[in-house]
């Protein structure tokens, strides 16, 4: 998936911290929604870390409960997305 496409189809821009408050809250709202949805793994991961980057993404222990291989991919995410900011 490319992060850009996410960005404009979910917010309509590749920018989404120069958006309106309410446009935002409208386009996070439109990917919370799909990411509940999505049944296809790598794509709710994609969508899992568009949310991460925005800092409204669920715990790797909520967002893939019933699915230990996305969870653990997750944890790994964040915490070499951790050592990155760290260092």
């Amino acid at each position: 998936m490319d992060l850009d496409a996410l960005l404009a189809h979910y917010f309509d821009t590749d920018e989404p911290e120069a958006l309106d408050a309410a446009t935002r809250e409208r386009g996070e709202e439109r990917l919370r929604i799909d990411f509940g949805v999505e049944q296809e793994p790598s794509r709710k991961f994609a969508l899992w870390v568009v949310m991460e980057g925005l800092g409204i993404a669920p715990l790797p222990a909520e967002a893939f409960e019933k699915e230990p291989a996305l969870k653990a991919a997750a944890e790994h995410y964040l915490d070499a997305a951790w050592k990155l900011e760290r260092d």
